[in-house]
């Protein structure tokens, strides 16, 4: 047996064979480093279930959830059904009891069918369709709802400010008509004069600036400066125009002068408002005469008050024309005239228009002075009268508007009924043509 070297060798006590130092080195990093690579595998797939752990657990929780939700929306179904027939049950034990055999059944039938019926109104809830309520048992329910659902009027977001739809300033345009024409037959001029008034203008009459105080709204603010002083926004214009009339009359020659404006003013009530009735902003007409004497003044104020009653027929509703008292008349002036409308359903009466003689008071805090045909000094006799967008509610205050509006109202329906006789006949012509076509005879 050959003997070799073996200082470069060992034994080997596993395979007891002498082995090269340096195989035996190699050997042993190629042992390490497979298995640092196993445990960075083995690492690997720990993390890996982990992950897929967390995902199962997460889909095991909405599992869950979801069962939990569902039994919750069986459970609330089942409690309302279960209330449903409690109520129908005692509904129809209620019935029956006021009668017995057929009449009981036929009790509850009734009962059943009441239950349609309320179902029905549900819906009618529901959908914002129909009128939900008789005149009669609430008038202010009843009439809210037929001017929103009649397309007559809508709400903005600022309370107690309407929108005048078409269908109501249709309306008020026609009240214009008529009332402006019979105006300027008597010799009023129309004009217009700014929404805004000085404080000092307006605190100018005490009495008149005290009877609207509440409700006068004011600028206080142009974007983030402060005005110097405040200004009014139009109550009424009595303050505004009256001063520029001082500068207007100057000999009785000047007399008389006649104006009135169509405008809006604005009257912050605090009241509940209620359209066409009290908001904080409406559209009317005014109007501010001035006469030498009072008999003049005295003759319009009835004249003006003939004409609101004729607008009132006009829309038939009757009015009765009468005279305010001390304590309801217009501030500042010396009497007020009206014509009051009757609402059967509240046995009340409702404010239709008014005419007021303002007498000297204005003249003296204005300083209106004329000289008369013989040269002396004398005061103006005043006047102003309004009509306001109130006009526009007599549809639905008449008392059977119930049953639907008077034949003065129904402007439109001579238009309408031809219209849809001729779609009608066009729908049917149509028809007719589509079938010879089809026949081969076209």
């Amino acid at each position: 047996m050959r003997v070799t070297d073996c200082s470069e060798w060992e034994w080997d006590r596993k395979s007891h064979f002498c082995c090269d130092i340096s195989l035996r080195a190699d050997k042993k990093a190629d042992d390490h480093s497979a298995a640092a690579s196993g445990g960075d595998k083995k690492k690997a797939e720990k993390v890996l279930t982990a992950e897929e752990q967390a995902v199962l657990e997460q889909k095991k929780k909405d599992g869950e959830a979801k069962k939990l939700e569902a039994h919750k929306k069986k459970e609330a179904a089942k409690k309302k059904a279960d209330e449903e027939a409690a109520a129908q049950k005692k509904t129809a034990d209620t019935n029956a009891g006021g009668a017995g055999g057929k009449k009981g059944g036929a009790s509850a039938s009734a009962a059943a069918g009441s239950g349609g019926n309320e179902s029905g109104k549900e819906k009618e809830k529901e959908t914002g369709l129909g009128i939900l309520c008789k005149k009669a048992d609430d008038f202010a329910t009843w009439f809210t709802q037929v001017v929103v659902r009649s397309e007559m009027i809508d709400y903005t977001d600022v309370s107690g400010c309407y929108v005048l739809r078409p269908w109501s300033y249709a309306i008020w345009e026609f009240i214009q008509s008529w009332f402006d024409v019979r105006i300027k037959a008597m010799g009023v001029k129309n004009s217009y004069f700014p929404l805004f008034i000085s404080q000092r203008a307006l605190t100018t009459e005490k009495n008149h600036v005290e009877g609207f105080a509440p409700e006068v709204a004011w600028v206080t603010k142009s974007g983030e400066s402060d005005l110097k002083e405040p200004i009014a926004v139009r109550p009424t214009s009595e303050t505004v125009m009256y001063q520029l009339y001082s500068k207007w009359i100057r000999s009785h020659r000047d007399l008389p002068l006649k104006l009135n404006q169509w405008n809006n003013v604005v009257r912050w009530e605090f009241k509940k408002a209620t359209p066409f009735i009290r908001s904080r902003e409406f559209l009317w007409q005014e109007g501010h005469t001035a006469f030498a004497t009072k008999p003049e003044a005295d003759k319009e104020v009835l004249e003006i008050l003939d004409l609101y009653r004729g607008v009132y027929e006009m829309l038939a509703l009757p009015v009765i024309k009468g005279k305010k008292t001390e304590l309801e008349k217009f501030a500042g002036g010396l009497y007020t005239t009206t014509v009051e409308a009757f609402i059967p359903a509240v046995g009340r009466a409702i404010q239709g228009a008014t005419s007021h003689c303002l007498g000297q008071n204005f003249a003296k805090m204005f300083d209106i002075n004329f000289e008369d045909d013989k040269g002396k000094p004398q005061m103006v006799w005043q006047n102003s009268w309004g009509l306001t967008t109130r006009t526009v509610r007599p549809p639905t205050l008449h008392p059977r508007s119930t049953h639907g509006p008077p034949p003065q109202l129904l402007l439109l329906q001579p238009l309408l009924y031809p219209v849809a006789i001729c779609l009608r006949m066009l729908m049917l012509c149509c028809v007719v043509l589509c079938c010879c076509c089809d026949d081969g005879m076209c």
